[in-house]
């Protein structure tokens, strides 16, 4: 690990430092106290498993230190300890993201002992632990009426208590649930010392990789066999009566372990990735395109929205285009005497969080349908249209509603740039399973950036026009989403991946 730069001249007052749980791996299982320590970092000094996904709750300008541990190069305490009491004396709010929790084999005692002795104030946010959470996501529960009344959790790495070994015959006369952590470099001594101290052969053992994670695999086994099991670490393993249980809820989700690629733009992403991650998908997002300013900087939009009580509808074809109107109208009663359509239901949802109800919203989400539910212009007046929408935008929706009778003025409201993407994101995206484009813009943008060569093997499209953009570019479309919106891309993938288990799981993912 480099070493991280010199931290600024003391402060008049220190900052805090907040030793925050990551918990054990799956974004969502951080706690709320942790997302808002993390919001308002000034630095976030993290290990080496720490999600990329929390390390994104930082704000932006926030510095990110790894002080990761490896087999190759462990980093001492100490310098971590001073590298914390240093930030805070520097007047930061420092954020110490540990995996798990911070008390529970994560040192944070050491840390918080630390920052004690310096007079650095701190506060511990506790974390789920990876003892707990693990069995759990695996379907084990830890406790169960006539089988266990009782766990306890152990570490099967001796550093950390090189004077004292575990107990193990204590714990096997215990005679309830074991959950051991970090132990499979020593599994064939834990269970050569359990037997013999009086546990069964034959009792029931499970070891859970990577649990919570979209990697999460679980192997079932008993202590004669665990010395013979093919484990890696990280694991946690339970030992005991309730390890037979059979639960899972996790590892059946359909698209667990299949890795997908989101190309939306920074910021859109994650409406996408949410519902694909609920189905067990490791996503991978490779932002391809950007969302700019009209070229004018906005001024004819501004005119427009300035005038928009002199038209009798505005249609909406995006998310992007409600984004860039209201920014420019900043009062939704600017609307009360104009009718507005939308596309789709997601156009739709945009305007209802601003308090406006689309009049129209088609049965098809593209621009023909939206001209279809339009139809004729109306003879005489209320037959005037404003259009925003993006530089560049297929004319369809503006000449099939001209050709109908209506009165069109089409304004630029924003423009779609295409991303420069990185060797990394590249490789990323060519080691997927899949990959979920939203619009012929992303499509575009990713082969323009990356090559067609890079795509994964499986290409699925929220419609026609994403799925033409594909073809052209020479890529195999697998699936098109029925409905065009995100949850029919998000079906239309676990059906490109999962066939067999999609309709039921995605079923039960919406009750």
């Amino acid at each position: 690990m480099a070493e991280p730069a010199p931290p600024p001249p003391p402060a008049d007052e220190p900052g805090l430092v907040a030793l925050v749980g990551a918990g054990p791996g799956d974004p969502g299982l951080l706690t709320v106290r942790g997302a808002e320590a993390l919001a308002a970092a000034d630095v976030v000094v993290h290990d080496r498993l720490a999600e990329p996904a929390l390390l994104e709750l930082a704000p932006p300008g926030a510095e990110r230190i790894d002080v990761g541990k490896s087999p190759g190069g462990p980093v001492a305490q100490e310098a971590i300890n001073a590298l914390l009491v240093a930030q805070a004396r520097a007047g930061r709010r420092v954020v110490r993201l540990k995996g798990g929790d911070p008390f529970v084999f994560g040192r944070g005692g050491e840390e918080a002992a630390a920052l004690a002795a310096a007079g650095v104030p701190f506060e511990v946010v506790p974390g789920i632990t990876s003892a707990v959470a693990v069995p759990a996501y695996a379907g084990v529960p830890l406790t169960h009426r006539g089988l266990s009344t009782s766990f306890t959790v152990v570490t099967g790495h001796s550093r950390h208590r090189p004077d004292r070994p575990v107990d193990w015959e204590a714990l096997a006369r215990a005679g309830d649930t074991i959950v051991v952590l970090m132990g499979v470099a020593h599994r064939a001594e834990i269970a050569e010392r359990l037997v013999a101290a009086g546990r069964p052969p034959d009792t029931p053992v499970l070891a859970v990789r990577w649990g919570t994670r979209a990697a999460q695999r679980s192997v079932r086994t008993t202590l004669a066999g665990l010395a013979a099991a093919a484990l890696e670490p990280p694991v946690t393993m339970v030992i005991g009566a309730v390890a037979a249980l059979d639960l899972a809820w996790f590892e059946r989700r359909p698209l667990l372990g299949r890795r997908v690629v989101v190309t939306r733009a920074p910021g859109q992403a994650s409406a996408l990735v949410a519902p694909l991650a609920a189905h067990g998908a490791d996503v991978v997002t490779v932002p391809c395109i950007e969302i700019a300013p009209a070229a004018d900087g906005g001024a004819a939009l501004g005119r427009a929205a300035a005038e928009v009580g002199g038209f009798d509808w505005v249609a909406f074809t995006s998310v992007n285009a409600v984004d860039r109107f209201f920014a420019a109208v900043h009062d939704a009663r600017a609307l009360g005497g104009v009718a507005v359509a939308a596309v789709g239901p997601g156009t739709a949802a945009a305007l209802a969080s601003r308090g406006v109800v689309a009049d129209l919203v088609p049965d098809r989400s593209l621009a023909e349908g939206l001209v279809s539910a339009f139809g004729p212009a109306p003879a005489g007046d209320l037959r005037r249209v404003l259009l925003p929408q993006a530089a560049g935008a297929r004319p369809t929706l503006a000449a099939g509603l001209t050709g109908a009778g209506w009165e069109v003025h089409v304004v630029e409201a924003y423009r779609t740039l295409p991303r420069a993407l990185d060797a990394g994101e590249v490789a990323a995206a060519g080691a997927a399973d899949a990959v979920a484009f939203t619009s012929a813009s992303t499509v575009e943008a990713f082969v323009a950036a990356a090559g067609p060569g890079a795509c994964p093997p499986v290409v699925v499209c929220i419609g026609p026009v994403a799925a033409a953009a594909a073809t052209n570019a020479g890529l195999g479309v697998a699936a098109v989403a029925d409905p065009h919106t995100l949850d029919g891309l998000v079906d239309a993938v676990v059906g490109a991946l999962a066939p067999e288990a999609g309709e039921r799981a995605t079923a039960t993912l919406r009750r």
